[in-house]
């Protein structure tokens, strides 16, 4: 297949690297430091087992790769409103476009930005992906754990031939991708992971491991992870995990979240979709979320602090 990945950086380079030592064809859209490492050299991924390298073809310009037969956009949330507007040259008539991000998705009911008028919802797979992974070094990516999972769904559950090949695509070694008709369900239960230690991470700069050492945020991350499990029935979805054992799992979890690291690089944080579309979503269904709230508050003053 000829696939492009909209902002290789952790999680889109150790897509590209895995896509192309299965033989696709790949074009990684990047900029920077990142981008001028790819092309002088390619990419290069660090796992427990194994470190892979490939040289997929990278641009910054959409216009340079042509129609693809899959788009996976991995970008953070913050910068998909810039980048909506270029991935037409990217879609051929059947194009379809996964978008591999943290948070509720635009498609789900809530497009502050206008995402829908530059690519049709028709066109959308939703995507939840496991895999804790750091870009080291320009053109290097480190994966802390041996596994990596995927999950691909259609909005709508139906499970169609355009998500069937693109999950044959990226089922390869070290990646287990799986086909679901309730991503819906799983964007649900990431993003309770998201809440129950993103916003904690950012206010104490510390990972899970530390900040559940504490009693009493770890009994405020509970009331957070419980507050968006109501507002997930609500809404007619059920959260795919024991919230209690992945609690105990992030008090060994050394990994600092992504919105993390975005804070400490002086990146834009994805505050909008993983804090704001919820609170959006909760409100509009008369779910109350009292922690929640607090800690939103409390991480958006930390990131207007932090500018």
């Amino acid at each position: 297949m000829r696939i492009a990945v909209y902002g290789a950086g952790a999680i889109g380079g150790h897509l590209a690297v895995r896509l192309a030592q299965n033989g696709h064809d790949v074009t990684v859209i990047a900029r920077g430091a990142h981008l001028a490492a790819m092309q002088a050299g390619g990419l290069t991924l660090h796992t427990p087992s194994e470190t892979l390298h490939a040289t997929p073809r990278a641009t910054d310009d959409p216009r340079a790769a042509g129609p693809q037969d899959a788009v996976l956009v991995t970008a953070k949330s913050p910068a998909l409103p810039a980048i909506a507007p270029l991935l037409a040259p990217l879609l051929g008539p059947d194009t379809p476009v996964a978008f591999v991000m943290n948070g509720i998705p635009w498609w789900y009911g809530h497009d502050p930005d206008g995402i829908a008028t530059h690519i049709p919802a028709a066109r959308a797979l939703g995507a939840v992906i496991y895999s804790a992974c750091t870009v080291t070094a320009p053109g290097h990516i480190t994966v802390e754990h041996a596994r990596s999972r995927l999950l691909l769904g259609e909005p709508d559950g139906s499970v169609s031939p355009r998500l069937s090949a693109l999950a044959a695509a990226l089922r390869c070694t070290g990646l287990k991708v799986d086909e679901t008709p309730v991503i819906r369900d799983w964007i649900w239960t990431k993003l309770l992971m998201n809440l129950a230690s993103g916003s904690f991470a950012v206010l104490t700069r510390s990972p899970p491991r530390d900040i559940y050492a504490e009693p009493a945020a770890l009994a405020a991350a509970r009331a957070v992870a419980h507050e968006g499990a109501a507002l997930a029935a609500a809404l007619g979805c059920t959260i795919r995990m024991d919230i209690e054992a992945q609690l105990i799992a992030g008090q060994s979890m050394t990994h600092k979240p992504s919105i993390l690291q975005d804070l400490e690089a002086g990146r834009p944080m994805e505050i909008a979709t993983i804090l704001d579309a919820p609170l959006a979503l909760a409100r509009a269904a008369d779910v109350a979320t009292p922690t929640l709230d607090v800690m939103a508050a409390l991480t958006r003053l930390r990131a207007g602090a932090a500018r």
